[in-house]
């Protein structure tokens, strides 16, 4: 089979899932259609329609995109099965009934940003680095009932390093998605295609899970250990952000800390407690030693350097992170 003649249709939404498709689409390959999120509403009023990522790629290709609400939806099924597609591709979506990733001869593949059976769930990506992992990577899978379960095909490793945010991550990942997305439809095209079931790939670790991140998430115990509080940091910036209340006097207002040094060292201060020159540093008492910030937001204003921060908000001395 000659890959013009593998008709691909491709579901994703976010900007993560445009350099896949991309990919493919620049490579030659036969992608007949794109299902992505409908528009989302943006704005101070929400009277403003934004669309994904990859609707924005595909609408640039010429793709015909569909935007279903519903994935069961009769009208939205009959369209899908029109475009008589012999593969389907799924990066960063939604979950799928079995209607759709059961509907192409040659199956539904993922790609997903962990190593798995590792972090299966809607944030590998943070949850990695918030466990203060030194490994990730992307894996391809086939699809099937139980969300992130299916058949490895294959596996791209990456290093984590001491400092590297999620951010970071995100995008080392997203620029080799689409060398794992085009190895693994050549193997399904060359007919050599092998995958495994995930329990082969177990080790004596325990799995952990990477479920969707709230704001009840992101906020910061003080109480725990310095590597803790600076993995969970980077694990969250840029997005959605660690935060924390800053407590001065009788007033709490949130702030979030996007970036963070680690300071080990030996003290007896209470946890969350702030230490400043007033014009550079700002150094917080935890298990362990001191986390120094190197950058945040209060509630309301512009992310920014600790310095301009303290430039315009003057400490007292007894102020205090909680």
């Amino acid at each position: 089979m000659e890959k013009k003649d593998l008709r691909i249709i491709y579901l994703g939404t976010p900007e993560f899932a445009v350099e896949a498709v991309r990919r493919l689409v620049e490579g030659g390959y036969n992608v007949v259609a794109v299902v992505t999120m409908p528009d989302k509403p943006v704005g101070r009023h929400q009277n403003r329609l934004q669309a994904s990522p990859v609707k924005e790629y595909a609408v640039q290709r010429g793709l015909p995109v569909l935007q279903p609400e519903r994935l069961k939806d009769e009208g939205f099924l009959a369209e899908l099965r029109s475009y008589q597609a012999d593969l389907q591709i799924v990066v960063a979506f939604r979950m799928l009934p079995e209607v759709v990733w059961a509907m192409p001869r040659l199956g539904t593949f993922n790609i997903h940003a962990s190593l798995l059976p590792q972090y299966r769930g809607a944030a590998p990506i943070n949850w990695a680095i918030m466990n203060g992992d030194k490994e990730s990577g992307l894996t391809t899978f086939f699809l099937q009932h139980d969300i992130d379960t299916g058949n490895i095909i294959d596996q791209i490793r990456v290093p984590i390093g001491e400092e590297c945010t999620c951010g970071e991550l995100h995008d080392q990942l997203m620029s080799l998605s689409g060398d794992l997305a085009l190895k693994t439809v050549d193997s399904i095209i060359n007919g050599t295609v092998q995958s495994t079931p995930q329990s082969e790939f177990a080790t004596d670790e325990p799995l952990r899970p990477a479920p969707k991140i709230f704001k009840e998430t992101c906020r910061i115990d003080w109480t725990k250990s310095l590597d803790g509080i600076y993995n969970f940091v980077r694990g969250l910036s840029p997005y959605p952000g660690a935060w924390a209340y800053l407590e001065s006097g009788n007033a709490q207002q949130e702030i979030k800390i996007f970036g963070a040094q680690k300071i080990v060292t030996s003290h007896d201060f209470k946890a969350g407690t702030i230490f400043s020159d007033g014009r550079k540093t700002m150094d917080v008492a935890v298990k362990g030693g001191m986390l120094r910030i190197t950058e945040l937001q209060l509630a309301g204003k512009k992310r920014m350097p600790v310095s301009a921060f303290l430039n315009g908000f003057k400490l007292s001395g007894s102020e205090a992170l909680v």
